[in-house]
């Protein structure tokens, strides 16, 4: 083509073309790609169904709790159990996970304990201590901040010659932050062993993603940085599992990835929101119908693999866990000022070992 001849406007129709999304479960349970799903086990499948039914079981649960008061603000992560327990599963014990404020249960998936899931609802710092058996970072708060953070993990892994990588749960909103421009780029410069997994439900709370980028995808994102990219359909948990298997492969060996889940919450970003004033109730039931559980139990059941039994007692065992987690969380010590000065230094300067002198008197008191 001659310059002469370029058109704007058509160039920039086309970017998106590059990624279609991918299924391999569509939305009534059927195989559309027979050759990916026979790479996988019925045990694999059937594990998943149980991972991501007990991810929906708990967030019920929790937003119970919540309404009960036993535990705060609460990010509900119904509806996006294939893209979060989907990408953990796919994962080795000994990779690095770093999971956002909505994934904290995808975090005990990966080996957290409940109860420390629980505390991190009560902001104690008992919940951000990991033994040295688990590779995963405190669910981060800040929008954009898991990318960067699996990154230096991911640099770390090439340079050591190790065979695990490190991945990173974020939302839609998070590809509008510099962090993860910057992460992606150094992650393309060093091949880091870095999969960025974008959980794409169409809103950064309340605002669509339409309004955060004028990109057709996010996972266009990535040329950017020189780094494949590609665009699964994220209500399909088997695509989803199946896609960071393949991820994990072609990271340690190359460097990174970035896949897009094309997801959905079916409740509200917080339980402090109301997602009735910028979402209707009819695009709620058009997702309800892709619901990744609904998917996966159908095409299991027609085998003989899965039945509401199954279900029912994810569901009871979910319960006793609960339970259980709680009464450990309420044997947690209340936290102490004293405490959180001595976790800033390894050798105190003068005005911390006042305070520190200061409020351990006052505690004791």
């Amino acid at each position: 083509m001659k310059i002469s001849e370029l058109n704007f406007t058509e160039l920039v129709s086309t970017y998106g073309d590059n990624f279609p999304m991918y299924q391999i479960l569509d939305e009534e349970g059927q195989v559309v790609d027979q050759a990916a799903i026979s790479e996988l086990s019925d045990e694999e499948l059937v594990e998943l169904m149980e991972v991501i039914t007990w991810g929906r079981a708990i967030d019920e649960r929790v937003i119970l709790l919540n309404r009960q008061g036993a535990l705060s603000n609460y990010a509900p992560g119904g509806g996006q159990e294939a893209s979060q327990y989907g990408s953990v599963l796919a994962l080795d014990k000994k990779d690095v996970f770093a999971p956002t404020y909505r994934d904290v249960f995808a975090g005990v998936k990966f080996g957290m304990k409940l109860s420390q899931a629980f505390l991190w609802y009560k902001g104690h710092y008992i919940a951000n201590q990991y033994g040295d058996d688990l590779s995963m970072y405190s669910p981060n708060v800040i929008v954009g901040g898991t990318t960067i953070q699996a990154l230096g993990n991911g640099i770390a892994k090439r340079m050591k010659g190790e065979k695990q990588v490190a991945l990173s749960l974020c939302g839609d909103s998070a590809t509008s932050q510099g962090d993860f421009y910057e992460a992606l780029n150094f992650a393309g410069v060093f091949k880091a062993n870095l999969i960025a997994v974008v959980q794409n439900n169409g809103y950064g709370i309340s605002v669509p993603t339409a309004r955060q980028t004028k990109a057709s995808t996010l996972a266009q994102k990535a040329v950017a940085a020189g780094i494949p990219a590609v665009r699964i359909d994220g209500m399909d948990p088997v695509a989803v599992y199946y896609t960071v298997k393949k991820a994990r492969e072609y990271a340690i060996e190359n460097g990174p990835v970035l896949i897009e889940n094309m997801t959905y919450r079916f409740g509200p970003h917080t339980m402090s929101d109301d997602p009735k004033r910028y979402r209707d109730d009819e695009e709620v039931d058009i997702w309800r119908k892709k619901d990744p559980l609904l998917r996966l139990g159908k095409y299991l059941s027609e085998k003989g693999l899965w039945d509401q039994e199954k279900a029912d007692a994810i569901y009871e065992e979910v319960k006793t866990q609960a339970k259980e987690a709680l009464a450990e969380m309420a044997k947690a010590e209340p936290q102490k000022v004293s405490e959180f000065l001595n976790f800033m230094f390894k050798d105190q300067p003068q005005n911390i070992r006042e305070q520190t002198v200061y409020y351990n008197e006052k505690e004791e008191n």
